[in-house]
């Protein structure tokens, strides 16, 4: 299933994108430039090794897809791309307008059931409150047959805390007053508010027992092929796996 994109996770890779995070809130379109691109790469793959075919043609819906910073590159290959978002502020951030987005909630995604050939969402869900009723409703929309795939930070990890990291460690609430004090003003990710510790074992344990999907892969979304192997270790892959990728065919 995932060998097709194994193929391109490699250390080159992966030092590229752990750089480019520095640039996430003072340059997010250079940040979300590239990331675009390896998002579509990592669909593309993987919804090839599921169907055979690769997306031209298909629906792919984006959730918490902001202003729809991977619009163009879904749309170079020939998909049709419809992001997803609740915040009217982020839809219209970085000047971007994208035809067909919808504003709602993820928790109660505003399509039909089996509509989608695609549902992905990409560093989202440790910004839900209920991040596996999303997920339950991401695998709602896509197509029997059809690819899930959820991409989310890890709260152990480096990058759990997001900007208020690595003081996250010593606790979510600590690490928001200590940016405050620091920085004159209030976290864009507020833990317990905009910010929630998800772990590893938790998307796990949903993907696992959902009765409408088929876990296919779950793997670190930055690190090479080779360090793959950490996601089968409980506790370790908490805290070094960084950001936990689930592939699941909806059934």
């Amino acid at each position: 299933m995932t060998r097709l994109f194994a193929r391109r996770a490699t250390l080159r890779r992966s030092v590229g994108l752990l750089g480019s995070f520095r640039f996430e809130q003072t340059a997010p379109e250079k940040f979300y430039g590239g990331l675009a691109h390896d998002t579509v790469d990592l669909i593309g793959d993987l919804y090839q090794g599921l169907t055979g075919t690769d997306l031209t043609g298909t629906t792919v819906v984006d959730v918490g897809g902001g202003p729809g910073y991977f619009a163009d590159a879904f749309t170079g290959v020939g998909s049709r791309y419809v992001p997803i978002e609740p915040d009217p502020s982020e839809m219209h951030a970085a000047g971007l307008q994208v035809g067909g987005a919808i504003r709602g909630s993820g928790l109660a995604l505003p399509l039909r059931t089996g509509s989608v050939d695609v549902c992905f969402s990409s560093n989202v869900a440790e910004h839900v409150a209920s991040p596996w009723v999303m997920a339950d409703e991401m695998l709602r929309v896509t197509r029997p047959g059809g690819l899930m795939v959820l991409s989310y930070t890890l709260w152990w990890g480096p990058f759990g805390g997001h900007e208020t990291g690595p003081w996250h460690a010593f606790g979510g609430e600590y690490a928001a007053r200590r940016y405050a004090r620091k920085h004159g003003r209030e976290p864009k990710n507020r833990y317990g508010v905009s910010l929630f510790a998800v772990g590893a074992t938790d998307g796990l344990r949903w993907a696992r027992s959902t009765p409408d999907g088929e876990l296919l892969a779950a793997f670190p979304r930055y690190h090479p092929r080779w360090a793959w192997w950490l996601v089968r270790v409980p506790v370790v892959r908490e805290f070094l796996v960084s950001n936990l990728v689930l592939v699941l065919r909806k059934r």
